[in-house]
């Protein structure tokens, strides 16, 4: 099982946290199963960016971006070459070093439960 070591974010997970994923599962849903509350204001549609995540280890082994995720991506600010959704990035079979952006668009959070187990 690939390990995915999410860095430290000020709000959702101040001390980073070292999880273990299934593969087949999204960043998001192994991040929100694992108590780090990540946004994700389209409840996982690719409608939106509030998911965006930076991998800074493993890009190369995740799934191929989709055209509707690349559209996605385009419309965020502060765009780099190795952002992905989360709600759309699939866990393959090596670990991953992940950032969540300090920032997203949304006016507005909506925050379910901040913190990690």
């Amino acid at each position: 099982m690939p390990q995915l070591v999410f860095l430290p974010h000020e709000e959702l997970c101040p001390e980073g946290l070292v999880i273990e994923a299934d593969s087949g599962t999204t960043i998001c849903d192994a991040a929100l199963d694992s108590g780090i509350e990540i946004e994700h204001a389209c409840e996982k549609s690719c409608a939106c960016t509030t998911c965006h995540v930076y991998i800074r280890e493993g890009m190369d082994y995740l799934n191929e971006n989709s055209d509707d995720e690349d559209d996605m991506l385009d419309k965020d600010w502060g765009l780099e070459p190795d952002y992905r959704l989360s709600c759309q990035a699939i866990v393959g079979d090596q670990d991953l070093v992940i950032e969540i952006h300090k920032y997203t668009i949304n006016m507005v959070s909506e925050k379910h439960k901040i913190g990690c187990f």
